[in-house]
């Protein structure tokens, strides 16, 4: 029975990130009025590009609709990998050396190639690739002037968790000595990424710092899973206000504690409890200036709040930037939110923070 509950658990976490990263396209509005205590998001508004998204949604939904286990992920990649066909990239996109580990570089035209970022896609470790990320790993080469390396690392279930993390490993060490045109040392190095991939980001410069590896300039992490949450799961803050997440934690909280843990022991060969899957957790000394984005509707602000706060008081500078209104990794769909732009914006005055001190 533990292994049927394990599939279950890792299914469902996969599902529910997966799920959130399409949902985002309802574009729900920043919430700036007084007095909505209703428990819900505001209306979003009317427009061509409020259509466009819905329409993205109800595909993501007829996607996966009749399928289960792994035929279901296997839909939700194709469709996550194939919903911005219609974004226009600045950057070129081109494929490393076959010695280079797995992934895609993504150059802006005035990307200088000693100045790297290392991106870790979303989708809870089950889903999500270099391409399905292309809107946000595009606008970072350009306002960074970057090359930026989108790891395609290993995913479960047909891989272990570790596998994944081993990847994220690799590509950082081989980017400190390689660019898109070759050997040469890196001039300026990022880490980045969101949701699943934020907690790798998270989780690597921490080993980044224990390896004694030079360290990366600064680290972004997008609406970053900080702690696997499997305990008062009916209690979560914003359960009524994460429109997506929300429901499936119901689901989730009806498994007693004891078979949930377990299962996703089994599921991830990983304690919940362990920094690899939970950074909250872990050593958050001696950290790189990190950026950290989160929406004040979703349920991963808390431990991303609790993140930041216990990496400051552990003398890193870690800061945290929230919008009211949004939905899980909102940058996703810029071009077409304003609050998508305003957030790579602050972004790309953090990057600016960040290089004039260190001069």
């Amino acid at each position: 029975m533990i292994f049927g509950v394990a599939w279950f658990v890792v299914f469902w976490f996969g599902l529910i990130l997966v799920t959130l990263i399409a949902a985002a396209v309802f574009i729900l509005r920043r919430n700036r009025g007084a007095g909505n205590d209703s428990g819900a998001f505001p209306r979003p508004e009317e427009s061509e590009a409020h259509r466009q998204v819905i329409a993205m949604v109800k595909g993501l939904h007829t996607a996966a609709k009749g399928r289960h286990g792994r035929a279901r992920v296997k839909a939700l990649r194709n469709y996550m990998d194939n919903m911005r066909d219609d974004l226009e990239l600045a950057s070129e996109i081109r494929t490393p050396a076959s010695d280079a580990p797995p992934g895609e570089w993504v150059i802006a035209p005035r990307a200088k190639p000693g100045r790297r970022i290392l991106y870790i896609h979303g989708g809870s470790w089950i889903a999500g690739s270099p391409k399905s990320h292309r809107a946000i790993t595009d606008r970072l080469s350009q306002l960074a002037r970057a090359c930026v390396f989108a790891v395609d690392y290993r995913l479960m279930p047909e891989n272990q968790y570790m596998d994944g993390i081993r990847d994220c490993r690799q590509a950082y060490q081989w980017m400190l000595e390689n660019g898109p045109d070759g050997m040469a040392p890196a001039d300026f190095i990022v880490v980045a990424g969101d949701s699943a991939g934020g907690s790798h980001t998270l989780g690597l410069i921490a080993w980044i710092r224990d390896q004694g590896l030079h360290p990366p300039d600064a680290a972004i992490a997008l609406s970053p899973s900080t702690e696997l949450i499997l305990s008062s799961l009916g209690d979560q803050p914003n359960l009524k206000t994460d429109v997506m997440l929300g429901p499936t934690v119901k689901k989730l909280s009806r498994i007693p504690p004891p078979l949930l843990w377990w299962g996703t022991v089994m599921g991830m060969r990983v304690l919940p409890s362990n920094p690899l899957a939970s950074p909250l957790r872990g050593d958050l000394r001696n950290l790189p200036p990190t950026l950290i984005h989160a929406s004040e509707s979703e349920i991963l602000l808390e431990n991303a709040e609790r993140y930041a706060a216990k990496a400051r008081s552990a003398g890193s500078p870690v800061e945290i930037e929230t919008w009211p209104g949004m939905v899980h990794v909102w940058h996703l769909f810029t071009p077409l939110i304003p609050e998508a732009e305003e957030a790579f914006q602050h972004i790309r005055e953090f990057l600016s923070r960040v290089e004039a001190g260190s001069r």
